[in-house]
């Protein structure tokens, strides 16, 4: 099974690719094997159509608020909710949040995901900084559109399955900042702003990578990379090929909890069938180490 995490952008471009990083899970293990970059959506769309079987951790939102979807009058169902939100334009997703947020009192003007809070995650409505309301609405209908199975809200093409009844590509929602925190606190280990590309930020990504390394998070897995992926990976002060590795140990802690029976990849049974979860958020009593 190749699992993947993906850095993704909402204008890929080359100086901003979607960046994936693909791998595999072996007792314990979470071997890179490499980097693909991906300088277009439609190139991330073809990618997604391949005869693969993955599991992939996506850094983007893949569901929207229920108390916003529900405000607007748009549908509460999944599939009707992305699809009615791919047909706006950009503009149009703006001025239905601008004019959201105008009616909220100060300190509340950003309705929130459940999963939001456990996960210290932007609100998928969020137009900047980081534009994530964008990213879902170019990324997720593309998820769509390739038949790929997203546990708790699609069940994806039914036709596309192994000898057991398992979808072949199964496409989780990760959030790299989650298992970053838990080892740098609040430290930046990254920036686009050349400026901002300290050598603090260096040491950061430093340390971080050797946590990974050693196994040092919650989720218990190790990363294996050779001495080039680990250069490569210090030397990217943007820190997307990292936010990517961090996504596909996200990803590969999924696998094996599926692996161990769990048919949710790890997340809550109870998880909003509108809102989705970031996998490896807690969630009450749920914990990613059980």
């Amino acid at each position: 099974m190749v699992l993947l995490g993906c850095d993704f952008s909402s204008r890929p471009s080359r100086k901003k690719p979607i960046i994936l990083a693909l791998g595999a899970l072996q007792s314990g293990r979470v071997q890179l094997s490499k980097l693909e970059r991906l300088e277009s959506l439609d190139a991330f769309a073809r990618w997604l159509q391949q005869p693969l079987c993955w599991v992939g951790g996506f850094d983007l939102p893949f569901g929207l608020p229920r108390e916003l979807v529900e405000t607007l009058g748009w549908p509460t169902q999944w599939e009707a909710c992305i699809r009615h939100y791919a047909s706006l334009s950009r503009e149009q997703v703006r001025a239905s949040f601008v004019a959201f947020c105008a009616a909220r009192p100060v300190g509340g003007k950003f309705a929130h995901r459940a999963t939001d809070i456990p996960a210290g995650s932007s609100p998928s409505m969020k137009w900047v900084n980081p534009p994530v309301a964008y990213m879902l609405h170019a990324g997720v209908p593309l998820l769509l559109a390739a038949g790929v199975q997203l546990p708790g809200l699609h069940a994806g093409d039914p036709r596309d399955v192994d000898g057991s009844g398992q979808a072949r590509r199964v496409a989780l929602e990760a959030y790299p900042g989650l298992l970053a925190r838990e080892v740098l606190g609040r430290r930046s280990y990254k920036s686009d702003d050349k400026a901002r590309q300290t050598p603090e930020r260096l040491i950061a990504r430093k340390d971080l990578i050797t946590a990974l390394e050693h196994g040092q998070t919650r989720l218990g897995l190790r990363l294996k990379l050779t001495h080039a992926q680990r250069d490569a990976l210090v030397d990217d002060a943007s820190g997307d090929a990292l936010d990517a590795v961090l996504c596909l140990i996200q990803a590969a802690w999924a696998y094996a909890r599926q692996a161990q029976g769990d048919a949710c990849y790890g997340l809550p049974a109870d998880l909003d069938p509108l809102e989705g979860w970031i996998v490896t958020a807690c969630s009450g009593g749920f914990r990613p180490s059980d």
